[in-house]
């Protein structure tokens, strides 16, 4: 992903964070596209593996924000 992308989509996110429905989706969608411009660089593979871990948890919260992450880091 280039930084203008990286961009577009970072601003898009934060835009969509700032809104009541789904925000903790786009908390972690943040942090995923994070992690997929930065890399190994941005955060801990411990911290990689809990995010990714939360759309599999069963309270609602945690799994939109491991599904924002999921997405986030595959770019979408």
């Amino acid at each position: 992903m280039d930084e203008t992308t990286f961009m577009q989509k970072l601003m898009h996110a934060e835009i969509m964070s700032d809104m009541a429905n789904r925000r903790e989706y786009w908390r972690g969608y943040i942090r995923g596209l994070q992690r997929a411009y930065y890399g190994e660089t941005f955060g801990t593979d411990a911290d990689h593996e809990l995010w990714q871990s939360l759309a599999d948890r069963a309270d609602p919260q945690n799994q939109d924000r491991g599904r924002g992450y999921l997405d986030g880091l595959a770019g979408r």
